[in-house]
């Protein structure tokens, strides 16, 4: 085995943020149906770069490429993180920001896995191995104080390198029901990246759920793109994308053209999202920061909401970094309507589910869309022409109306003069012993009473545009500690009052 010190190692700066690398691996090339492995280690230290590359040089005739890895796991004290080492594999067209050579990412998902041109370890590209510098990609996510001891084994095996199949990707509309309120859930992981469960479980819980939608959101990976085609149909729009996993926070990439791949490796401080946001919306796909207040290790989102076209306030079972997602949310329209600007943040909620017993559907998010097509559910998504539910048995109608019979829906504006009545209704069903709470830029101004057992009731208020800029409705249940409110059962996008 070699060993590497982190002395003996380049610095590199790749553009977006430094890297590491250490002494490459090499072989000499072997008859068909030999293989040859080499094993290769070091030790990292607290404070390592974000991502070490290890050079494999690669000669001509190699059918597949196998990689597995061990790392030390010391005990901490409490409150110290201890060792997480990530992995992933880049071919001989490089490292480089943007990906071009990248050929799959498993996190921490797995501890071995393979490429070669008919077949992938889940999570990484199938495609011929040329010969050249491959690079595997490690990322130590966090490291103990003892410092992180690894161990690379890589395997070649020679022979003639197969057929890559062409991928088939889902099709981007589904039967519909022209325009409608259709349900989605857009933040999912299957076993193409550190889930458990295969697309066709994923596809038969979004039924059970009934779901008319869902998003790929493998971590840093589009590997899986061509693996949903089977279980999309009519009842069933399946979008491709991605949830980008950075130091500085998560985002999804929702509805993406198949086979977009979107790089992760930089933080904001290096001032690169902006081109990688701009990517996503090239390639057909909405941004929408992921949970930005989770508590996890490198997931609250420090960059800016510049660039997106929604975010996710509502991330699983409600917990209270979504109560604070919710109050950080509800700043921006605050900030939205008083700076006088017409562009506002809508809101999403999705499951983030992984493997049982994560709940897919729990919570959806439920749009407005002219077609059950990729474009319409994004336009209405981009528009907040949408409510979040904590499952499909809750439905919702909000409205606003006033002025000579003017209506606006959720995501729309009743655009009347600043002195007129207006008369704000939200129609619940399936949300059993719950409240009802209006929410404007001046807080919350109603409250109703608990929902009969039936789930079912109505709420009505009565305002104007000078007391209240935007509306937007709560459905809660019961508190469990006052003053603090209960859980979300349901939660609108804003109304908008007044002329703007």
């Amino acid at each position: 085995m070699g060993e590497d010190g982190i002395a003996r190692r380049a610095l590199l700066v790749t553009g977006a943020a430094t890297a590491l690398t250490v002494g490459s691996v090499s072989f000499a090339a072997a008859a068909d149906g030999e293989q040859e492995t080499r094993t290769v280690g070091g030790t990292l230290p607290t404070g390592s770069p974000d991502f070490v590359y290890v050079p494999v040089e690669v000669p001509a005739g190699v059918r597949e490429l196998k990689v597995s890895y061990t790392y030390s796991r010391p005990s901490v004290p409490a409150g110290t993180a201890g060792n997480a080492l990530d992995i992933g594999l880049f071919d001989e067209r490089g490292t480089e920001l943007g990906g071009e050579g990248f050929r799959g990412w498993s996190g921490g998902a797995r501890t071995e896995f393979f490429v070669r041109a008919d077949e992938a370890t889940p999570g990484y590209v199938a495609g011929p191995v040329r010969p050249g510098t491959w690079h595997i990609a490690l990322g130590p996510y966090t490291v103990a104080p003892q410092g992180l001891t690894y161990e690379i084994t890589v395997t070649l095996t020679y022979g003639e390198p197969g057929r890559t199949a062409r991928p088939v990707y889902p099709p981007s509309r589904a039967r519909g029901r022209g325009r409608a309120w259709y349900r989605g859930d857009c933040h999912l992981h299957s076993w193409y990246s550190d889930g458990r469960r295969t697309p066709a479980e994923i596809a038969a819980l979004a039924r059970a759920a009934g779901l008319d939608f869902i998003n790929t959101s493998e971590h840093n990976t589009h590997a899986g793109h061509g693996a949903w085609a089977d279980v999309a149909g009519d009842d069933l729009l399946i979008l491709l994308g991605e949830e980008i996993t950075t130091r500085n926070g998560h985002v999804l990439a929702i509805g993406t053209d198949p086979g977009t791949f979107v790089d992760w490796r930089y933080r904001a401080r290096d001032d690169r999202f902006g081109r990688f946001a701009r990517r996503i919306r090239r390639t057909g796909g909405l941004v929408v920061p992921a949970h930005p207040h989770a508590t996890c290790i490198g997931c609250a989102w420090k960059f800016g909401f510049g660039e997106a076209d929604a975010v996710e306030v509502w991330n699983g079972p409600y917990t209270p970094d979504d109560e604070v997602a919710l109050a950080s949310w509800d700043a921006t329209l605050v900030a939205a309507v008083r700076g006088g600007r017409g562009e506002w943040l809508p809101a999403m909620g999705n499951s983030d589910a992984h493997r049982d017993p994560d709940v897919v559907g729990l919570p959806q998010t439920v749009v407005l869309a002219d077609d059950l097509t990729r474009e319409a559910v994004q336009s209405g998504i981009r528009a907040g022409r949408s409510y979040l539910a904590e499952s499909s048995a809750v439905s919702l109608a909000f409205t606003a109306t006033g002025g000579k019979g003017r209506q606006a829906g959720i995501g729309e504006r009743l655009a009347v003069d600043a002195d007129t009545p207006v008369t704000v209704r939200l129609s619940v069903t399936g949300a059993p012993g719950c409240t009802v709470r209006f929410v404007t830029d001046e807080g919350v101004l109603f409250t109703s009473g608990p929902l009969p057992e039936s789930g079912a009731g109505v709420a009505e208020w009565h305002t104007t545009p000078a007391y209240a800029a935007y509306v937007r409705a709560e459905v809660r249940h019961a508190a469990a500690a006052p003053p603090l409110p209960g859980p979300l059962a349901a939660l609108t996008n804003p109304v908008f009052l007044g002329r703007g």
